[in-house]
């Protein structure tokens, strides 16, 4: 197997290390000089420099007195990428993703870890999805976002830093998200949510270099809406330039998991809309799914705050997003029709 095989290459002891080197300064050396130039007890030399030959490190020339010829590390190391590559493949075929679902947060300090997740984030999207990348990201993740939006999924993107974003005339960003804004700073965290549910938080230093190297990642967590919120909030309300405005051109019915979102894409269009929301009762805590005629909406402090009106058979409900305290209830998931109230999938 490629993996024992590198591992019995490599697995040098200390006598070996030493004998080693010392041949490869020197070129040529006895046994008798490899002590002296090493701290190697003169009876174990001749077991070390035999053990290095088998690896195929050194040439032994049975003369009298032997000889210990060092190879070119070059010639000695021909196979080694080779193996090494081939140990790769082979730990890939035994490697198991871990299932999303085990933690509901984790913490990652490994940069290709990082960046799995937030292919694994982005690939999961289903009908929504909250983006902060920087322009290096967007390329690499960009077969990844056409293939969403192929799928209809709204795709809210906000490129960081924006001196460094492309330009609208040189980019078509309406193939890769539904609205593109860009905003200053390295500041900016890299962030992706899934659906308001499955997300990830990192730094760009976690992405650029060794330094504040690590990310969150929420697995299905209900604690995910803090980096949805942020995100609405913080980030993509604060964007300097906007760069691709919506099509406006998908069809309904549409799901949303943010009432952001849902409120500033409905109130610009005419006509009625009908709304089936799935959440909570702010004051009881139970699951609560409403159905109705939308009949108010509310944005208030520059896309900060949404809201929303529902006329049900009971009675108006209003409808707040996560975290929801003035209205009646906390809304988890969105779905909005022209002529009717949605079907719910339970």
């Amino acid at each position: 197997m490629t993996l024992e095989r590198v591992g019995e290459r490599f697995s040098l002891g200390e006598y070996e290390i030493d004998a080693y080197l010392t041949v490869l300064e020197h070129g040529r050396l006895t046994a008798s000089e490899i002590a002296e130039h090493t701290d190697i007890p003169q009876p174990r030399v001749y077991d070390t420099v035999r053990s290095l030959s088998d690896r195929g490190l050194v040439e032994l020339r049975e003369s009298r007195p032997m000889k210990v010829i060092a190879i070119d590390p070059e010639e000695a190391f021909s196979d080694v990428q080779s193996s090494l590559s081939d140990m790769i493949t082979e730990l890939e075929d035994r490697y198991t993703a871990p299932a999303r679902d085990t933690e509901a947060v984790s913490l990652v300090k490994s940069r290709s870890t990082i960046l799995r997740y937030l292919e694994d984030v982005i690939e999961s999207a289903e009908y929504e999805l909250a983006l902060s990348l920087t322009p290096d990201l967007l390329d690499r993740f960009e077969d990844d976002l056409k293939a969403e939006i192929d799928a209809g999924v709204s795709v809210e993107l906000l490129i960081t830093p924006a001196s460094e974003a492309r330009d609208p005339e040189e980019y078509d960003y309406s193939a890769v998200a539904t609205t593109v804004r860009a905003r200053r700073g390295i500041t900016t965290p890299v962030i992706a949510v899934a659906d308001g549910e499955y997300s990830m938080y990192a730094t760009q230093d976690a992405l650029r270099d060794d330094r504040d190297r690590y990310g969150v990642i929420f697995n299905r967590s209900a604690l995910g809406f803090l980096v949805s919120g942020f995100f609405g909030t913080v980030l993509w309300t604060t964007a300097e330039r906007t760069l691709s405005e919506d099509a406006e051109s998908r069809t309904f019915p549409r799901r949303y998991a943010s009432i952001r979102r849902c409120v500033k894409e409905i109130q610009g269009l005419k006509g009625d809309f009908y709304a089936t929301i799935k959440g909570r009762d702010i004051e009881s805590g139970h699951d609560r799914v409403v159905r109705g005629k939308v009949v108010g909406l509310s944005f208030e402090g520059g896309e900060r705050v949404a809201g929303m009106s529902v006329e049900t058979e009971s009675g108006v409900v209003t409808v707040g997003g996560q975290v929801a305290a003035l209205e009646d209830i906390e809304a988890h998931e969105i779905r909005i029709g022209t002529d009717e109230p949605p079907e719910y999938e339970r």
